[in-house]
């Protein structure tokens, strides 16, 4: 029987809708609705981010409330990931929507340059929020843009701040941070299985990469994200209408390494989190 592969679906985004990615969606209702789509194509797993009306990064726990409402109503037993990035945010700001108990939250543990921007996590922030979460039985996703990350997240686990098994998110290809390399990849993976033997660890690529690192992760037995997010341009060379498109990709090349979506039960699984109430 074919091996199940957590899809995760980054259905929105921290930077503005463009004129032309009308697909990019950022009302609550459009959300619900993308999320909905991408679930039926295959996407077990939602990394949500929420903008104010006039499209800027918001912290609106209400947003958030929202649409984690919509999903769990239309997409039955979907898990749901709050993100906290910081783009727009401030730090207090950031873990207040996890008062309302997503499955999973990504927590980035390091700061790290950006084309035109710090992305900034201090110390003590990532450890207010990994507190939350821990007190909360919220999964963090560790969001690894540098290598250091990788080595702070494996001391916090040390030091009882992450809850093992710990899961990674390697990010790939934006400028300043990890490379999107093949031999990379190979090394975060190698790390990882030293330092966090029961680590599970999925990859993402930017823009042109996103299938790219698909492909290397589903080679290595890793589990995958894609969406409009990580790319609102084109996907094998067709201009991406929706995340679903994107879903169906990734989900045409699991069967390709003999893999298959796996199920929201599946994933639950995998990643050790409760089951869906």
């Amino acid at each position: 029987m074919a091996e199940p592969t957590i899809i995760t679906v980054a259905i929105t985004g921290s930077v503005p809708r463009k004129k032309d990615n009308p697909a990019v969606p950022v009302e609550p209702e459009e959300q619900i609705e993308s999320t909905q789509r991408a679930f039926e194509a295959g996407a077990a797993l939602a990394h949500i981010h929420v903008r104010d009306k006039d499209e800027n990064p918001s912290s609106d726990p209400g947003r958030f409330l929202r649409v984690k409402e919509g999903v769990m109503k239309h997409c039955p037993g979907m898990i749901i990931q709050f993100s906290t990035g910081g783009r727009g945010r401030a730090g207090a700001e950031r873990w207040q929507p996890l008062l309302h108990d997503p499955d999973m939250a990504s927590l980035t543990t390091g700061s790290v340059n950006f084309p035109a921007s710090i992305y900034e996590n201090t110390p003590q922030l990532i450890e207010e929020m990994a507190k939350v979460m821990l007190e909360r039985d919220i999964k963090p996703e560790i969001e690894v843009f540098d290598l250091a990350m990788l080595y702070n997240a494996h001391n916090m686990a040390e030091k009882g701040l992450l809850r093992r098994p710990i899961h990674c998110q390697f990010v790939m290809g934006i400028p300043n941070a990890l490379p999107a390399r093949e031999k990379t990849l190979d090394f975060l993976i190698s790390e990882l299985r030293e330092l966090e033997p029961d680590a599970t660890w999925a990859a993402m690529g930017i823009s042109r990469w996103q299938i790219v690192v698909n492909e290397w992760c589903l080679k290595r037995g890793g589990h995958l994200r894609t969406g409009l997010e990580d790319n609102i341009y084109r996907a094998k060379g067709v201009l991406a209408t929706g995340n679903a498109d994107l879903v169906r990709l990734a989900a045409d090349l699991c069967a390709k390494y003999g893999r298959r979506p796996a199920t929201p039960a599946e994933a639950r699984m995998i990643l050790k989190l409760r089951p869906a109430t």
